[in-house]
């Protein structure tokens, strides 16, 4: 089952989570991600989160669950509610933007949930962010951007395929070294390593003008 999850980051273009409504089963607006889909034209099945952000309206007709745990931010809470609800695949839009502590929490987020999904994936106006299985194959358009970072300290073993700069058995590493802005040049691309935790950023299609 597929799910939706929408934050109070930066608000995704119409387009994006339209496109992904059409193919959730669950649409959860973690907080004041509920503004912005109201903003956008769109009711969720439900909002959670601490309320500190979210407005209610009287016009509203989804369930609102208050959880005041400070333990756990708001798309930690709307990732587990997804989990519990059994969804498999994960889109989480509006994860990005604002104020940058929000952001780089929410990358720890997508770590620490990853194993509880089938697929977990970021997404903004801009790209697409997942952390990489071992092995990895993906037809993209010759052109499209790709940046690799080691999410958690140190990333063995890198062999990439079909990319401008190529990576053959190397280490990726925080603060040392990472392999932002490549260029796909062939396809389909393929990335393989041996340890740690490697996060991918796939540039949207320019060729999409509608986003």
């Amino acid at each position: 089952m597929k799910g939706i999850i929408l934050c109070n980051g930066l608000p995704p273009k119409a387009p994006l989570l339209r496109m992904h409504l059409e193919e959730a089963q669950l649409f959860i607006a973690a907080d004041g991600g509920g503004n912005t889909a109201r903003d956008l034209g769109h009711q969720p099945d439900l909002v959670i989160g601490d309320l500190d952000s979210f407005r209610p309206s009287q016009d509203d007709d989804f369930e609102v669950i208050k959880d005041t745990d400070q333990e756990t931010n708001d798309l930690e809470k709307a990732l587990e509610l997804a989990a519990k609800r059994s969804v498999s695949h994960a889109v989480v839009l509006g994860v990005t933007g604002q104020r940058i502590d929000q952001t780089l929490k929410n990358l720890s987020v997508l770590k620490s949930f990853n194993d509880q999904f089938d697929t977990l994936v970021f997404e903004d106006n801009f790209g697409t962010m997942f952390l990489l299985p071992r092995s990895y194959s993906a037809e993209l358009t010759e052109g499209t951007t790709v940046s690799l970072f080691p999410l958690s300290g140190r990333v063995e073993g890198i062999h990439t395929q079909g990319l401008k700069y190529p990576l053959r058995d190397e280490s990726l590493e925080n603060g040392i070294r990472d392999g932002s802005s490549n260029r796909v040049i062939s396809s389909p691309i393929e990335i393989t390593y041996r340890t740690g935790d490697l996060l991918i950023f796939v540039g949207r299609d320019e060729t999409q003008d509608e986003f």
